[in-house]
């Protein structure tokens, strides 16, 4: 009789599959995945054959043709980095598949009926749906969200944000496919953190948006005034007013002003200056703990079918999808909307 040491036996890795490199984080998600031990990467499809394929090529998988041919394959889990119009046909997709667990780039949807659709998609086929927003798996958040919550400023009376940066350009800036410019592409990712320090639902909106940098007909420019009741707000400064010249990509800052005391946070202050020879080639090098490996670990445990609570879920990205909604809306009428959801 043969004995098995059971201590030498290894799990089988847990198999993930990447829907689309549209969207830039794809490729930091990818390099996470690849460092750990228990994932392979099960295979990558894009609408853009060629870049699915260099995609597949560069970390070692197979590229599918159809959505459907890499689902079949019988996934743990799946991220889907489209173009926003695209994520909700492609989250229903995967949750029809089986999958045990979905991460949706942000926005989760262009639209508060979209992103709703996903989010019951995913409850009704008892698939887990997360949004993917890493700002609250830094450090640095995680510090101030600690000291907030442990009551060290007292009671919270306004929080400044703001999340400027580069026009990225590409399918950012057409609106069929993004959904909207500025506001809708960096709105969520602070509303999410707001959430997080405030624990309150937002009550309204009253935003205000340009175009004065590119001149086109979609916003390069937005700040927004959210209200959370009993005189409690924040304000957003959302906009891709950083040339394309400039040394970083943007900024996420908060600054949570309590009635014992105020904390500032910059949460990729931890960078190197690096000059090179080339013009304007000036950069900031972060240096920080990774945010998306935060992102990424904790995905890997719905996919294992574990709980997460540092993760965003999808009903997080509906409600920082709401308040683009009711931003746009603002705008359009020209007076504070009110939340919908």
């Amino acid at each position: 009789m043969t004995i098995k040491d059971t201590n030498t036996m290894t799990a089988p890795k847990l198999m993930i599959g990447i829907l689309s490199f549209a969207h830039m984080h794809a490729h930091s998600y990818a390099h996470e995945l690849r460092r750990r031990s228990d994932v392979e990467i099960a295979g990558i499809w894009d609408s853009d054959g060629s870049r699915g394929q260099e995609m597949a090529d560069n970390f070692g998988t197979t590229y599918y043709e159809l959505p459907a041919d890499l689902l079949a394959t019988g996934l743990d889990g799946v991220i889907v980095a489209s173009e926003n119009i695209f994520h909700r046909s492609l989250v229903e997709e995967s949750a029809a598949a089986g999958v045990k667990a979905i991460l949706c780039e942000k926005p989760l949807a262009p639209t508060v009926a979209d992103a709703e659709a996903m989010v019951r998609a995913c409850a009704d086929a008892g698939v887990k749906l997360a949004t993917a927003f890493p700002c609250r798996h830094a450090p640095a958040f995680k510090r101030l969200r600690d000291q907030v919550q442990s009551g060290a400023l007292g009671e919270i009376l306004a929080i400044r944000g703001t999340n400027r940066g580069s026009n990225p350009g590409g399918w950012f800036v057409d609106t069929q496919l993004s959904g909207g410019g500025a506001i809708m592409d960096h709105t969520v990712h602070v509303a999410d953190l707001i959430w997080q320090l405030l624990g309150k639902e937002a009550v309204d909106v009253y935003a205000e948006s340009g175009n004065g940098f590119y001149h086109q007909d979609w916003d390069d420019t937005g700040f927004l005034t959210i209200g959370y009741g009993n005189g409690v707000f924040a304000t957003l400064d959302t906009s891709w007013s950083r040339p394309k010249s400039y040394p970083t990509w943007g900024d996420v800052t908060l600054q949570v002003i309590g009635r014992k005391g105020v904390i500032d946070l910059d949460l990729f202050g931890q960078s190197l200056e690096h000059y090179s020879s080339e013009p304007y080639r000036t950069s900031w090098n972060y240096w920080g703990s990774s945010m998306d490996g935060g992102l990424v670990a904790e995905f890997v445990k719905l996919c294992k079918g574990e709980t997460s609570t540092e993760i965003a879920t999808g009903e997080d990205g509906l409600r920082a999808v709401a308040i683009v909604a009711a931003a746009y809306a603002s705008v359009k009428q020209g007076r504070p909307e009110l939340l919908r959801v």
